[in-house]
């Protein structure tokens, strides 16, 4: 039986809902400006790293609306909805899992596309920082998701054969990453990439709370045997 040696997690989407909160602060405003801003346009961004996005978002606006407000006043607006909306606590089942993970021995860490400031502390805020072994972000390796670099480092920072790891994503550019890096994937959809292509992940769940340690385990024993055939 093959040995989990891992469990790597993308940040938001997964452990974190600022997915929600950032559609809707740019939806809201679209919407007081008359402009429908649909979940299809918006969702083909998520598990990518755009620089400039929201100025980019701005700016669709002020061509199909004669009502924008000027850019300094979007983004206030835009930021002080996305800071009301923000969650307290991490996502459906992910402290469960996490604290069953390190009571079990297997490390965990964080590989997420988005910067370090932002990463760092939602993770403290939330109060699971402390629960993962390492965090890499997008501004510390060359190529970020689709590329795996995120999750090989966050294997060589925990010492661990990424074929040995799980990485747990909710987004198709995350699911592309983590299987390039050579692990078993896990996909929980949010609900803004419920349309994303996830067919490469090993296992979708609904949420982190219908995964175990004994779930994981069996997973990984699984993907192996199926490589070896």
């Amino acid at each position: 039986m093959s040995r989990l040696e891992a469990v790597i997690f993308d940040f938001d989407g997964v452990v974190f809902d600022s997915e929600t909160p950032e559609y809707e602060s740019h939806r809201r405003l679209y919407e007081r400006c008359g402009v429908e801003l649909t979940v299809s346009e918006w969702c083909g961004a998520i598990g990518l790293w755009t620089e400039g996005y929201a100025d980019r978002r701005f700016e669709t606006l002020c061509s199909r609306s004669t009502r924008a407000p000027a850019r300094d006043a979007y983004h206030d607006e835009r930021r002080r909805i996305f800071d009301e909306l923000l969650p307290r606590e991490p996502m459906r089942g992910i402290r469960e899992l996490l604290t069953a993970l390190q009571a079990a021995g297997i490390p965990t860490a964080i590989a997420s596309t988005a910067p370090t400031r932002w990463v760092v502390s939602s993770a403290g805020r939330i109060g699971v920082h402390d629960l993962f072994r390492a965090i890499v972000t997008g501004e510390e390796v060359a190529r970020r998701k689709p590329a795996p670099d995120v999750y090989l480092e966050a294997a060589r920072r925990l010492g661990v054969d990424p074929a040995l790891a799980i990485a747990i994503e909710d987004s198709g550019p995350g699911i592309t990453a983590a299987r390039a890096a050579g692990m078993t994937t896990i996909a929980i959809p949010h609900w803004l990439t419920a349309t994303h292509d996830l067919s490469g992940a090993n296992l979708r769940v609904s949420h982190a709370g219908e995964l175990s340690t004994d779930r994981l385990h069996q997973l990984l024993d699984s993907a192996a045997r199926r490589l070896t055939r």
